[in-house]
């Protein structure tokens, strides 16, 4: 691939990446007021990221039960207000546990 081709295509992410950020700024100049919208927009990227890792979640031991073990464990530790660190150690130790424990039986 010639050096002209690789300037062309960063140069074509970079105005793609642009626009993708500027367009909310230019389509909605006054401030929304609508209480759905405004709830909508807040919650949207959680939904979007609960989505694209909950499945990730359950694929990534190879079992589905220890993968809901160290979800559960996750969730619990999250709600009680710990760390990201604690909660993925837990959810990792919790999986590694269980996965140990379905070996031995």
């Amino acid at each position: 691939m010639s050096d002209f081709k690789v300037y062309i295509y960063i140069l074509v992410m970079a105005l793609v990446t642009y626009l993708i950020r500027a367009i909310p700024f230019v389509l909605f100049r006054k401030q929304i007021k609508s209480r759905f919208i405004k709830s909508l927009l807040y919650y949207l990227p959680y939904a979007v990221l609960t989505a694209m890792t909950i499945p990730d979640i359950f694929t990534a031991t190879g079992n589905t039960l220890t993968a809901a073990v160290g979800c559960l464990a996750a969730v619990i530790f999250a709600l009680f207000g710990k760390s990201l660190l604690t909660v993925a150690a837990a959810a990792c130790a919790a999986a590694f546990a269980c996965d140990l424990l379905m070996k031995l039986i």
